[in-house]
């Protein structure tokens, strides 16, 4: 049940969202809505922590319920904010509302099979890189600092310099660069555990997964009509994202049980592979 509310409320805020170019000056940056989650999941992972650890393990359950319920609560005094675009804006394919009208959309294809590839590139990662850390000798606090480091980089993206770079480079040039880091990491990943290292390459998270998304939200925004928007959301998410994701994360198990830390090579290939991919986003 709490699976839709991601893409549900991708497709409740891209069209509101509009900075700089609203009438009446209510638009915002859809990077300050995702760059607000991924502050408050730093925070409520601190706090949930200091829970479990005074109360026990049922505290993260009742923290998750209690602030469902406040959503919940909160959502009907949300003032709906007006699209900036309308149907009128993009020509409605065949079929619409149906997900044959998405497919038959080349630049939705190429979407989902570029978040696919670079964001499924870290099913390694975040199925195995806590076992590989510690393996190296790296105590469990350091390694959650290292993982914080990562979730720091994607809410400074996200609140800062993603729709900078996005203006400037555009989705294509976004989605090539955050390929691009992509390789990188995953290369430094398969080569070495040494802590210097896995701190320079940490931030990357930043491009490989916040710049990439917000890439992807601006092609879709651009290329699916309005009425599809939300069944475009869900097929990103679930197939481009959560399909590719779980697909990877059973072969790394396989992977990383048969080569070790070797198989993060193999996740650079998939970014190496999206990379040509991405130029024509």
């Amino acid at each position: 049940m709490l699976a839709p509310l991601a893409p549900l409320g991708d497709s409740l805020v891209l069209p509101a969202a509009a900075p700089g170019d609203r009438a009446d000056g209510r638009g915002f940056d859809y990077g300050w809505v995702r760059g607000a989650g991924s502050g408050a999941f730093i925070l409520g992972s601190i706090l949930s922590g200091q829970a479990v650890g005074l109360v026990g393990l049922g505290a993260a359950i009742w923290l998750n319920a209690a602030l469902l319920i406040a959503a919940a609560l909160w959502a009907p005094w949300v003032c709906p904010l007006p699209s900036h675009r309308t149907d009128s804006d993009t020509p409605v394919p065949p079929a619409a509302g149906h997900i044959g009208a998405l497919l038959r959309l080349p630049a939705f294809r190429r979407v989902v099979l570029v978040a696919a590839l670079i964001l499924g590139s870290h099913a390694m990662h975040d199925g195995f890189a806590m076992i590989r850390w510690r393996a190296a000798g790296i105590a469990p606090g350091t390694a959650g600092l290292l993982w914080s480091e990562a979730v720091a980089a994607e809410v400074v993206v996200f609140l800062a310099i993603g729709r900078p770079l996005l203006d400037r480079l555009g989705p294509n040039g976004a989605a090539m660069l955050a390929a691009a880091a992509g390789v990188l990491r995953w290369t430094v990943s398969a080569e070495t555990a040494a802590l210097p290292a896995l701190a320079a390459i940490q931030p990357l998270h930043g491009l490989t997964f916040a710049l990439l998304h917000l890439a992807c939200m601006r092609r879709l925004a651009e290329t699916v009509p309005p009425r599809l928007s939300a069944t475009a959301l869900t097929l990103y998410g679930t197939v481009g994202i959560g399909a590719a994701s779980a697909l990877l994360t059973l072969a790394s198990g396989a992977l990383y049980g048969a080569v070790g830390p070797d198989g993060f090579w193999v996740m650079a290939a998939l970014c190496a592979i999206a990379l040509p991919l991405a130029r024509r986003l």
